[in-house]
């Protein structure tokens, strides 16, 4: 199976204002998906970080995930920026962990 993992909120979490270099990992939450990829799941991580400003956070991203110990196959940064998704395949943050 090929899943797909938002960051922001998802695996991270922020005390106040969402400025990237402080994310904070949620550890509960980066166990449980690295389990789904211990299972022979491919784990893309999708976010939106630069979607609106236009900044390559590439680096930090791919840094914070290595320190975190986030296991996975693939990062994308080309999420886009929207209030809301309608899917069939979508599972709530709140829901999953």
């Amino acid at each position: 199976m090929i899943i797909y993992v938002d960051i922001d909120e998802t695996i991270c979490e922020y005390n106040g204002e969402r400025n990237y270099p402080d994310a904070i990992p949620i550890n509960k939450n980066i166990e449980k998906v690295n389990k789904l990829y211990e299972q022979g799941n491919t784990i893309v991580y999708w976010t939106a970080r630069g979607a609106v400003t236009k900044v390559d956070w590439t680096d930090l991203t791919k840094s914070q995930l290595k320190t975190w110990g986030a296991k996975f196959h693939q990062l994308r940064l080309d999420k886009p920026h929207y209030d809301m998704l309608i899917c069939d395949k979508v599972t709530n943050t709140e829901d999953y962990f």
